[in-house]
Protein backbone atom coordinates (compact mmCIF):
# COMPACT_ATOMS: atom_id res chain seq x y z
CA UNK A 1 0.00 0.00 0.00
CA UNK A 2 1.32 3.13 -0.53
CA UNK A 3 1.41 6.21 1.39
CA UNK A 4 -1.17 7.93 -0.65
CA UNK A 5 -3.34 5.06 0.16
CA UNK A 6 -2.42 4.83 3.50
CA UNK A 7 -4.85 8.07 4.31
CA UNK A 8 -8.26 8.47 3.33
CA UNK A 9 -11.53 10.00 4.07
CA UNK A 10 -14.99 8.86 4.99
CA UNK A 11 -18.22 10.01 5.30
CA UNK A 12 -21.91 8.29 5.75
CA UNK A 13 -24.62 8.67 2.75
CA UNK A 14 -27.41 7.68 1.10
CA UNK A 15 -29.86 9.19 -1.59
CA UNK A 16 -31.53 11.52 1.28
CA UNK A 17 -28.47 13.03 1.22
CA UNK A 18 -27.71 13.30 -2.50
CA UNK A 19 -27.22 16.62 -2.59
CA UNK A 20 -24.94 17.39 0.87
CA UNK A 21 -22.80 14.62 -0.46
CA UNK A 22 -22.48 16.25 -3.64
CA UNK A 23 -21.33 19.29 -2.20
CA UNK A 24 -19.39 17.68 0.41
CA UNK A 25 -17.46 15.64 -2.51
CA UNK A 26 -16.80 18.93 -4.34
CA UNK A 27 -15.66 20.68 -1.35
CA UNK A 28 -13.36 18.15 -1.06
CA UNK A 29 -11.87 17.96 -4.51
CA UNK A 30 -11.16 22.00 -4.29
CA UNK A 31 -9.83 22.21 -0.86
CA UNK A 32 -8.22 18.72 0.04
CA UNK A 33 -7.33 18.30 -3.29
CA UNK A 34 -7.88 15.17 -6.36
CA UNK A 35 -5.10 12.73 -5.59
CA UNK A 36 -7.37 11.50 -1.73
CA UNK A 37 -8.87 8.60 -2.01
CA UNK A 38 -12.80 8.72 -0.45
CA UNK A 39 -14.66 5.70 0.63
CA UNK A 40 -19.00 6.56 1.39
CA UNK A 41 -20.11 3.85 4.02
CA UNK A 42 -24.08 3.08 2.61
CA UNK A 43 -26.51 4.88 5.56
CA UNK A 44 -28.89 2.39 3.92
CA UNK A 45 -29.49 0.65 0.90
CA UNK A 46 -30.91 3.89 -0.74
CA UNK A 47 -27.98 4.21 -2.48
CA UNK A 48 -28.97 4.31 -6.45
CA UNK A 49 -28.10 8.26 -6.69
CA UNK A 50 -25.29 7.99 -4.92
CA UNK A 51 -23.70 4.78 -6.92
CA UNK A 52 -23.90 6.61 -10.02
CA UNK A 53 -21.98 9.63 -8.23
CA UNK A 54 -19.81 7.92 -6.87
CA UNK A 55 -19.13 6.07 -10.42
CA UNK A 56 -18.50 9.28 -12.08
CA UNK A 57 -15.19 9.99 -9.44
CA UNK A 58 -12.51 7.52 -9.20
CA UNK A 59 -11.12 8.51 -6.48
CA UNK A 60 -14.77 7.97 -4.99
CA UNK A 61 -15.82 4.75 -4.02
CA UNK A 62 -18.22 2.52 -1.57
CA UNK A 63 -17.39 0.75 1.56
CA UNK A 64 -18.48 -2.69 0.79
CA UNK A 65 -16.99 -4.16 4.31
CA UNK A 66 -20.40 -6.06 4.70
CA UNK A 67 -19.79 -8.06 7.67
CA UNK A 68 -18.27 -4.63 9.59
CA UNK A 69 -21.69 -3.12 8.96
CA UNK A 70 -23.09 -6.06 10.57
CA UNK A 71 -21.14 -6.10 13.45
CA UNK A 72 -21.69 -2.38 13.96
CA UNK A 73 -25.68 -2.79 13.83
CA UNK A 74 -25.50 -5.54 16.20
CA UNK A 75 -23.49 -3.53 18.56
CA UNK A 76 -25.09 -0.93 18.84
CA UNK A 77 -28.79 -2.72 18.72
CA UNK A 78 -27.75 -4.57 21.94
CA UNK A 79 -26.39 -1.19 23.41
CA UNK A 80 -29.56 0.80 23.09
CA UNK A 81 -32.02 -1.76 24.25
CA UNK A 82 -30.36 -2.04 27.67
CA UNK A 83 -30.62 1.64 27.94
CA UNK A 84 -33.48 2.34 30.71
CA UNK A 85 -35.09 4.71 27.96
CA UNK A 86 -36.05 1.16 25.92
CA UNK A 87 -38.91 1.06 27.91
CA UNK A 88 -40.40 4.26 28.01
CA UNK A 89 -43.40 4.64 25.78
CA UNK A 90 -43.46 3.89 21.81
CA UNK A 91 -44.81 7.78 21.07
CA UNK A 92 -41.76 9.08 23.16
CA UNK A 93 -39.32 7.63 20.79
CA UNK A 94 -37.07 10.10 18.96
CA UNK A 95 -37.16 10.62 14.96
CA UNK A 96 -33.88 9.22 14.60
CA UNK A 97 -34.98 5.89 16.53
CA UNK A 98 -33.29 2.69 15.19
CA UNK A 99 -31.19 4.79 12.65
CA UNK A 100 -28.03 3.85 11.40
CA UNK A 101 -25.97 6.89 11.66
CA UNK A 102 -23.30 4.36 14.19
CA UNK A 103 -22.40 3.01 10.99
CA UNK A 104 -19.67 5.64 10.51
CA UNK A 105 -17.64 3.82 13.09
CA UNK A 106 -17.49 1.04 10.38
CA UNK A 107 -14.45 3.60 9.39
CA UNK A 108 -12.34 1.63 12.10
CA UNK A 109 -12.38 -1.42 10.17
CA UNK A 110 -11.95 -0.10 6.48
CA UNK A 111 -9.57 0.09 4.08
CA UNK A 112 -7.30 3.44 5.21
CA UNK A 113 -4.55 2.99 7.72
CA UNK A 114 -5.22 6.73 8.70
CA UNK A 115 -8.27 8.06 7.63
CA UNK A 116 -10.98 11.58 8.60
CA UNK A 117 -14.51 11.13 8.72
CA UNK A 118 -16.68 14.14 7.67
CA UNK A 119 -20.45 14.15 8.32
CA UNK A 120 -22.13 14.60 4.94
CA UNK A 121 -23.61 17.51 5.98
CA UNK A 122 -20.21 19.54 5.75
CA UNK A 123 -17.88 21.05 3.49
CA UNK A 124 -13.97 21.18 3.64
CA UNK A 125 -12.70 24.45 3.80
CA UNK A 126 -8.71 23.31 4.20
CA UNK A 127 -5.88 20.67 3.81
CA UNK A 128 -5.88 17.94 6.40
CA UNK A 129 -1.90 17.11 6.90
CA UNK A 130 -2.07 18.43 10.20
CA UNK A 131 -4.94 16.13 11.50
CA UNK A 132 -2.99 12.88 9.40
CA UNK A 133 0.22 14.01 11.27
CA UNK A 134 -0.77 14.81 15.00
CA UNK A 135 -2.52 10.73 14.38
CA UNK A 136 1.30 9.82 14.79
CA UNK A 137 1.17 10.70 18.39
CA UNK A 138 -2.64 10.01 19.22
CA UNK A 139 -5.64 8.07 18.52
CA UNK A 140 -7.94 10.28 18.07
CA UNK A 141 -8.05 13.83 16.56
CA UNK A 142 -11.69 16.25 16.89
CA UNK A 143 -12.24 19.33 16.35
CA UNK A 144 -15.67 20.57 18.28
CA UNK A 145 -16.42 22.47 21.17
CA UNK A 146 -18.70 19.66 23.19
CA UNK A 147 -15.78 19.58 26.30
CA UNK A 148 -17.05 23.13 27.16
CA UNK A 149 -20.54 22.30 27.42
CA UNK A 150 -21.79 22.23 31.49
CA UNK A 151 -25.05 21.47 33.59
CA UNK A 152 -27.26 18.67 31.71
CA UNK A 153 -26.32 19.64 28.57
CA UNK A 154 -23.41 17.17 27.31
CA UNK A 155 -25.12 13.94 25.81
CA UNK A 156 -23.07 12.26 28.22
CA UNK A 157 -23.80 12.51 32.42
CA UNK A 158 -20.81 13.14 33.49
CA UNK A 159 -20.65 12.48 37.36
CA UNK A 160 -22.23 8.89 36.76
CA UNK A 161 -19.00 7.97 34.05
CA UNK A 162 -16.52 9.53 36.49
CA UNK A 163 -17.67 7.06 39.28
CA UNK A 164 -17.48 4.77 37.01
CA UNK A 165 -13.61 5.40 35.64
CA UNK A 166 -12.65 6.35 39.15
CA UNK A 167 -11.91 9.65 38.62
CA UNK A 168 -13.35 13.60 38.89
CA UNK A 169 -15.50 14.97 36.69
CA UNK A 170 -13.03 17.48 35.63
CA UNK A 171 -10.78 14.72 34.21
CA UNK A 172 -14.07 13.63 32.02
CA UNK A 173 -15.10 17.31 30.46
CA UNK A 174 -11.69 17.73 28.67
CA UNK A 175 -12.13 14.24 26.91
CA UNK A 176 -15.61 15.11 25.20
CA UNK A 177 -16.31 15.37 22.02
CA UNK A 178 -18.75 15.02 18.85
CA UNK A 179 -18.52 12.26 15.54
CA UNK A 180 -19.23 14.44 13.21
CA UNK A 181 -15.92 14.95 12.08
CA UNK A 182 -12.75 13.36 13.57
CA UNK A 183 -9.42 11.27 12.53
CA UNK A 184 -8.10 8.38 13.36
CA UNK A 185 -6.74 4.80 13.01
CA UNK A 186 -7.63 1.31 11.47
CA UNK A 187 -7.86 -0.69 14.56
CA UNK A 188 -8.24 1.55 17.20
CA UNK A 189 -11.62 0.56 17.89
CA UNK A 190 -11.84 -3.37 16.94
CA UNK A 191 -14.03 -6.10 17.76
CA UNK A 192 -11.67 -7.08 21.14
CA UNK A 193 -12.71 -3.31 21.82
CA UNK A 194 -16.72 -4.37 21.52
CA UNK A 195 -16.20 -7.16 23.35
CA UNK A 196 -15.12 -4.92 26.49
CA UNK A 197 -17.45 -1.94 25.39
CA UNK A 198 -20.56 -4.32 25.79
CA UNK A 199 -19.41 -5.92 29.14
CA UNK A 200 -19.39 -2.21 30.26
CA UNK A 201 -22.21 -0.76 28.48
CA UNK A 202 -24.60 -3.37 29.14
CA UNK A 203 -23.43 -6.26 32.01
CA UNK A 204 -22.18 -3.53 34.19
CA UNK A 205 -25.07 -0.81 33.35
CA UNK A 206 -22.19 1.56 31.84
CA UNK A 207 -24.94 2.72 28.75
CA UNK A 208 -26.47 4.54 31.60
CA UNK A 209 -23.91 7.27 31.25
CA UNK A 210 -25.89 8.47 28.05
CA UNK A 211 -28.31 10.70 28.49
CA UNK A 212 -32.03 9.55 28.27
CA UNK A 213 -32.77 12.15 25.67
CA UNK A 214 -29.54 10.89 23.90
CA UNK A 215 -30.96 7.70 23.38
CA UNK A 216 -29.87 6.17 20.54
CA UNK A 217 -27.56 9.03 19.06
CA UNK A 218 -24.06 8.09 18.32
CA UNK A 219 -22.08 11.13 19.46
CA UNK A 220 -22.14 10.70 23.54
CA UNK A 221 -21.93 6.87 22.79
CA UNK A 222 -18.86 7.48 21.10
CA UNK A 223 -17.66 10.08 24.05
CA UNK A 224 -18.70 7.20 26.86
CA UNK A 225 -16.89 4.72 24.32
CA UNK A 226 -13.52 6.36 23.59
CA UNK A 227 -13.08 7.69 27.23
CA UNK A 228 -13.79 4.10 28.87
CA UNK A 229 -10.96 2.40 26.11
CA UNK A 230 -8.45 5.38 27.58
CA UNK A 231 -7.77 6.00 24.49
CA UNK A 232 -6.05 9.52 23.81
CA UNK A 233 -7.34 11.98 21.70
CA UNK A 234 -6.25 15.61 20.47
CA UNK A 235 -8.74 18.54 20.10
CA UNK A 236 -8.17 21.38 18.22
CA UNK A 237 -10.16 23.83 19.83
CA UNK A 238 -8.41 22.92 23.23
CA UNK A 239 -5.05 23.38 21.03
CA UNK A 240 -2.42 25.97 22.67
CA UNK A 241 -2.67 27.88 19.21
CA UNK A 242 -5.04 29.95 19.37
CA UNK A 243 -4.63 30.49 15.39
CA UNK A 244 -6.02 26.80 15.73
CA UNK A 245 -9.15 27.26 17.87
CA UNK A 246 -11.80 28.02 15.42
CA UNK A 247 -15.65 27.76 15.11
CA UNK A 248 -17.21 25.25 12.84
CA UNK A 249 -20.58 25.00 13.11
CA UNK A 250 -22.79 26.65 10.27
CA UNK A 251 -25.67 27.92 12.89
CA UNK A 252 -23.96 28.72 15.80
CA UNK A 253 -20.50 30.83 14.59
CA UNK A 254 -19.45 33.71 12.49
CA UNK A 255 -17.18 33.34 9.20
CA UNK A 256 -16.10 35.39 6.32
CA UNK A 257 -16.37 34.42 3.01
CA UNK A 258 -12.68 34.89 1.09
CA UNK A 259 -12.36 33.18 -2.58
CA UNK A 260 -15.05 30.87 -1.78
CA UNK A 261 -13.66 29.41 1.51
CA UNK A 262 -15.05 30.23 4.75
CA UNK A 263 -12.85 31.43 7.64
CA UNK A 264 -13.48 32.35 10.88
CA UNK A 265 -15.03 35.39 11.26
CA UNK A 266 -12.58 36.60 14.26
CA UNK A 267 -8.96 36.53 13.70
CA UNK A 268 -9.65 35.07 9.68
CA UNK A 269 -8.42 31.97 11.08
CA UNK A 270 -9.04 29.06 8.74
CA UNK A 271 -11.16 26.02 9.46
CA UNK A 272 -11.05 22.23 8.60
CA UNK A 273 -15.03 22.53 7.82
CA UNK A 274 -18.31 23.86 7.76
CA UNK A 275 -20.61 22.10 9.76
CA UNK A 276 -24.80 22.28 8.89
CA UNK A 277 -25.88 20.53 11.81
CA UNK A 278 -29.23 21.04 13.02
CA UNK A 279 -30.29 21.76 9.36
CA UNK A 280 -33.08 19.22 8.12
CA UNK A 281 -31.82 17.20 4.72
CA UNK A 282 -35.06 18.27 3.18
CA UNK A 283 -34.09 22.04 3.44
CA UNK A 284 -31.14 21.11 1.34
CA UNK A 285 -32.85 19.56 -1.34
CA UNK A 286 -35.33 22.54 -1.24
CA UNK A 287 -32.65 24.55 -1.51
CA UNK A 288 -30.69 23.12 -4.32
CA UNK A 289 -34.51 23.56 -6.25
CA UNK A 290 -34.40 27.37 -5.55
CA UNK A 291 -36.51 27.59 -2.35
CA UNK A 292 -35.87 29.83 0.24
CA UNK A 293 -35.37 27.93 3.37
CA UNK A 294 -33.30 30.14 5.50
CA UNK A 295 -29.73 28.32 5.67
CA UNK A 296 -27.13 30.21 6.98
CA UNK A 297 -24.04 30.14 4.58
CA UNK A 298 -26.01 28.76 1.69
CA UNK A 299 -24.89 30.54 -1.25
CA UNK A 300 -21.18 28.67 0.04
CA UNK A 301 -23.40 25.62 -0.18
CA UNK A 302 -24.85 26.12 -3.42
CA UNK A 303 -21.21 26.84 -5.03
CA UNK A 304 -19.91 23.77 -4.02
CA UNK A 305 -23.11 21.77 -5.06
CA UNK A 306 -23.26 23.24 -8.23
CA UNK A 307 -19.44 23.27 -8.37
CA UNK A 308 -19.28 20.78 -11.81
CA UNK A 309 -22.81 22.16 -13.22
CA UNK A 310 -22.90 26.15 -12.65
CA UNK A 311 -26.14 26.39 -15.23
CA UNK A 312 -27.90 24.46 -12.68
CA UNK A 313 -27.39 26.68 -9.90
CA UNK A 314 -30.48 28.39 -8.94
CA UNK A 315 -30.67 32.02 -9.75
CA UNK A 316 -32.60 33.03 -7.45
CA UNK A 317 -34.51 31.24 -4.36
CA UNK A 318 -38.58 31.44 -3.66
CA UNK A 319 -40.35 31.08 -0.52
CA UNK A 320 -42.50 28.05 -1.01
CA UNK A 321 -46.59 28.87 -1.84
CA UNK A 322 -49.26 28.79 0.77
CA UNK A 323 -50.45 25.64 -0.27
CA UNK A 324 -47.43 23.77 -0.18
CA UNK A 325 -47.09 25.19 3.53
CA UNK A 326 -50.18 23.99 4.31
CA UNK A 327 -49.38 20.33 3.05
CA UNK A 328 -46.01 20.21 4.68
CA UNK A 329 -48.00 21.05 8.03
CA UNK A 330 -50.59 18.54 7.16
CA UNK A 331 -47.59 15.96 7.23
CA UNK A 332 -46.10 17.20 9.95
CA UNK A 333 -49.35 16.46 12.01
CA UNK A 334 -50.29 13.83 10.38
CA UNK A 335 -46.61 12.12 11.66
CA UNK A 336 -47.44 13.01 14.98
CA UNK A 337 -50.46 11.10 15.10
CA UNK A 338 -49.13 8.21 13.90
CA UNK A 339 -46.27 7.70 17.07
CA UNK A 340 -49.06 7.78 19.82
CA UNK A 341 -51.67 5.25 16.99
CA UNK A 342 -49.33 3.24 15.28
Amino acid sequence: MTDSQSRGLYTLANDTVYDQLVALLNSIEKNIGLDIPICVIPYNDSMDLVNIEVEKRPQVSIFDNRAAIDLWDTFISDIWAAHPRENAPKHTRPGWYKGFVHRKFASFFGPFERFIFFDADSLAMKPVDDIFDRLDDYDLIFNDWEHVKRDDIPEVIVDELASCMQCEPDAIYPQLHCDSFFGSKRGIIDAESLNRLKKFLIDEGGVRCVRDRCWWSSSGLFSVMTIREKLTLFNFTRSPKPEERTGNCADADPFVDIDGVLYNEQGRKPIHRIHYMNYASADFARLCQGEEVNIRYEDTFLNYRFMKEPKNKPECLLPPSPLEKAKRKSKKIYRKIQKFFP
